[in-house]
């Protein structure tokens, strides 16, 4: 199937975000919806306060920090 240029450009333009995300796997081999663990130290405090929004709200605790940092806000 042949394409001409203003169809391609159309299908690109529509389509930015995901040729963004796969030119980005290529370069990392990730993709941003991928999930990663990671171990962090933090305060007794501030796990105390994690597991009390955890059972407020019913999410898990890395919900509750990834939603927290997407928003800008101060946990």
């Amino acid at each position: 199937m042949q394409f001409d240029k203003k169809t391609i450009n159309r299908i690109l333009k529509e389509n930015k975000e995901v040729f963004e995300i796969l030119e980005n796997y290529d370069k990392t081999r990730e993709l941003p919806f991928q999930r990663k663990r990671i171990d962090i130290t933090l305060s007794v405090a501030t796990i105390n306060k994690l597991k009390e929004l955890k059972i407020k709200t019913g999410k898990p605790i890395s919900q509750i920090i990834e939603e927290k940092i997407n928003k800008g806000k101060n946990l």
